[in-house]
């Protein structure tokens, strides 16, 4: 038996007692999987404890479970994912950036888990990017990789020989893969999938069978619920770059419709065609009121490979917006959208989007709704926890050394031309992009006093809402604001008091009641 096989207890039953072993490390140790044997670790150590740390600057060790030394360094650079052993322990698969600048891992790497060194890249000439492995036998790794809007779950061989076992865009209702788990017998492969139907489910597809079967229901309400239709759409930017989207048309059907550009954050992100709708993309829910909604997947994106995805390095607020401009044309050119209604939202850096579009781009949208983004480019480099992902992977260069080309893509530089009303929204916890950003520009617009601004702040939110509370309130309001600015002819902000939710009302005073008896 191993020296460290792991055992299973219920609560009660009397077991063999050992002491933990501390095992000393040079570093803060991030993340670690067991070798087969038992007799080794594949552990990824940063520098220090930092985030910054964690997202740039992890380095894979293969090091002794018995004392921590160190039998092996894989020369793995930038962003880290995934780590996988070999069933027989001889690699280790890892996903990975391709470089330092490399702005999201995904890249599928193996490495010799005795030797060290070089990695090589099974697949180096997939525009995709992997999300989710797992080793089908000594020689094959099984993956999910996202391409564009759709997802792909394949294999690949230690040569490169790749195969496409089950792929989807959504287009049909077949579910799209998100994550993966092998059966021990390798004869069946379970994921959590999602579709434009529902959220993600688990489902199970055995070697032989070509289309997943679904093991569970967890929104079994959605089956009383009338979804719009959705469908991927593509775009040409005015530079003839094409890129692709979500269209959530409105449920009612009707053309010319309002519309919410929702724009993701990263801007290492993508949105697939599946499920998505949250508390801060509002997609089938605002559909449901009327709206046309759309995910731009603009230049700098994740999905279609590494350089697709450095196209903004080095540009922030360049062409990556523009291409958030060129949606909103295409979609009126098509007769999906009213010119004259459009709104804007996203978070971070699509809150950044936000800002910018409800400033220099202000002529175009008339309502915008920013969720901790950014408007100082300047002051967000040197006040945000992650100042060396900053450099590598967004700016390509420090703050101090272009000011004024930092100053002049800062929304709040901007500020005097907006006339966008705009609802601005930040955690006071957050690290990643502090709150002061939205209070500059909430600060300038009030003072220029030229639109509708108001800026809502939730205590000890970090870089997003986690409470429920929170999340309920940060949808309601940007609902609201969008209904008010986008369906009415107002210039006048509505109330500041949310109403209350339709029977709420009738509910307190039962409980009234019941105290009184």
């Amino acid at each position: 038996m191993p020296p460290f096989e792991p055992s299973v207890a219920t609560p009660g039953e009397e077991t063999e007692e050992s002491d933990p072993v501390a095992l000393e490390v040079d570093g803060s140790a991030v993340q670690l999987e067991w070798a087969p044997d038992g007799e080794r670790l594949a552990l990824s150590v940063a520098p220090r404890p930092l985030i910054d740390d964690r997202y740039m600057e992890q380095k894979v060790r293969i090091v002794s479970a018995a004392d921590g030394s160190t039998l092996a360094e894989l020369n793995n650079e930038g962003k880290l994912g995934a780590l996988a052993w070999s069933p027989d322990g001889k690699h280790v698969a890892m996903i990975s950036a391709a470089d330092p600048n490399d702005p999201q891992q995904g890249r599928l790497l193996v490495g010799s888990a005795t030797e060290g060194g070089a990695l090589r890249d099974l697949m180096p000439d997939l525009e995709a990017h992997v999300s989710s492995i797992v080793w089908q036998d000594e020689d094959t790794v099984m993956f999910v990789a996202d391409t564009g809007v759709e997802a792909t779950l394949g294999d690949v061989t230690l040569t490169g020989e790749s195969e496409v076992i089950y792929a989807s865009n959504g287009s049909d209702g077949r579910p799209i893969p998100r994550s993966l788990s092998l059966a021990e017998d390798g004869r069946s492969v379970a994921f959590g999938a999602e579709s434009a139907a529902h959220p993600r489910e688990v489902f199970v597809m055995g070697h032989d069978e070509d289309r997943p079967r679904r093991l569970t229901d967890s929104n079994p309400w959605l089956a009383d619920v009338a979804l719009a239709k959705q469908e991927v759409l593509s775009v040409e930017a005015r530079d003839g770059l094409r890129f692709e989207g979500i269209l959530i048309h409105p449920l009612d059907g009707s053309a010319s419709a309002p519309l919410i550009l929702i724009v993701h954050g990263g801007p290492e992100s993508h949105v697939v065609n599946g499920w998505v709708s949250s508390y801060s993309r509002p997609g089938q829910l605002a559909a449901a009121k009327g709206y046309a909604v759309f995910y731009p997947n603009y230049r700098g994106s994740t999905g279609r490979g590494v350089a697709f995805s450095k196209l903004g390095q080095g540009d922030a607020a360049g062409a990556e917006f523009d291409d958030l401009v060129d949606a909103v044309d295409h979609l009126v050119a098509i007769g999906v959208a009213d010119r004259e209604r459009v709104g804007i939202t996203g978070g971070s850096y699509g809150g950044y989007a936000t800002a910018w579009c409800s400033t220099y781009y202000t002529e175009r949208f008339r309502a915008g709704v920013m969720f901790v983004g950014i408007s100082n480019k300047v002051s967000k480099g040197l006040t945000t926890e992650i100042p060396k992902e900053d450099v590598a992977v967004h700016t390509l260069f420090d703050p101090w050394t272009k000011w004024q080309f930092s100053l002049e893509r800062s929304p709040v530089y901007h500020a005097e031309k907006s006339r966008t009303a705009l609802l601005i929204a930040h955690g006071q916890a957050d690290t990643r992009v502090h709150p002061a950003q939205s209070l500059q520009l909430y600060r300038a617009l009030k003072l220029i006093g030229e639109t509708p601004v108001r800026y809502i702040r939730y205590p000890g939110e970090p870089h997003g809402n986690r409470r429920a509370a929170s999340r309920d309130d940060y949808t309601r309001r940007m609902m609201r604001w969008f209904d008010h600015f986008l369906l009415t002819d107002s210039r006048e902000l509505p109330d500041w008091e949310l109403p209350l939710p339709e029977g709420a009302e009738d509910e307190d005073e039962e409980e009234e009641e019941g105290d009184d008896e």
